[in-house]
């Protein structure tokens, strides 16, 4: 008879502690993290590195989708022949690939 009593006076609202309740939101961010945080940081840096290593005589891709091959390089800028004797200057950030060589193909095959 004790031992029912002793259940009854048990609070019928008890909450787990507050590290238990935390739980899964911290397992939510570390599954956010290795998933998709921390691939596309590795990403970014593989693509810094890489437009960072520009040189004269690369064919590159812009933002706006004009490609080119790099007549001259310098920290921040790009000069890019477009072909036909135009020349662009574009800030190196804006760079969104090196296009590697020997990858092309007649334009009418």
């Amino acid at each position: 008879m004790m031992i029912l009593l002793g259940l009854a006076a048990a609070p019928a609202n008890a909450q787990a502690p507050f590290w238990v309740t935390m739980l899964p939101l911290v397992g939510i961010f570390v599954i956010f993290y290795f998933l998709l945080i921390r691939p596309q940081q590795k990403r970014m840096k593989e693509h810094q590195e890489k437009i960072g290593g520009v040189k004269r005589g690369d064919k590159v891709v812009t933002g706006g989708g004009l490609v080119g091959k790099v007549v001259k390089a310098d920290d921040d800028y790009v000069e890019i022949d477009l072909g036909g004797g135009t020349k662009v200057k574009a800030v190196k950030s804006t760079l969104t690939d090196i296009v590697p060589p020997g990858g092309e193909k007649p334009a009418n095959d």
